[in-house]
């Protein structure tokens, strides 16, 4: 007589295992992302920032406008911008928050930043 091969099926308790651990792996890159995604945020705003600084000065740089001038105009300058395809979006962060434009303590260059990512920049 030929003897029946049995069928090897996984048990309950293997599977819980290999979900368990599944589920271990995807909360540690979850975390580690976390901190990327901040890093990212960050380093978009800084561009915004840069992008936004080189328009208006060279807006500046024209000899149109002063820097007071370009400071109150700044939304019509950067979606006038030809460079650029979406000006105004430049004025905001990567959490959606106004970019601070002002002029530095001397009155003579521009001063752009994001409140929200220098303060996770120093963390």
């Amino acid at each position: 007589m030929k003897r029946q091969k049995r069928k090897q099926s996984i048990t309950l308790i293997e599977m819980m295992v290999v979900i368990t651990l599944i589920g271990i792996i995807g909360g540690a890159l979850a975390f580690n992302m976390r901190g990327s995604i901040h890093k990212g945020k960050v380093f978009q705003s800084e561009q915004n920032c840069a992008k936004a600084y080189d328009i208006l000065m060279m807006e500046y740089a024209t000899g149109g406008a002063s820097l007071k001038e370009i400071l109150l105009h700044k939304e019509a300058i950067l979606e006038e911008a030809s460079w650029c395809k979406e000006g105004k979006k430049l004025l905001k962060d990567a959490w959606g928050e106004d970019l601070v434009v002002q002029l530095n303590d001397k009155g003579d260059d521009l001063v752009i930043f994001s409140k929200r990512a220098q303060s996770l920049a120093k963390k």
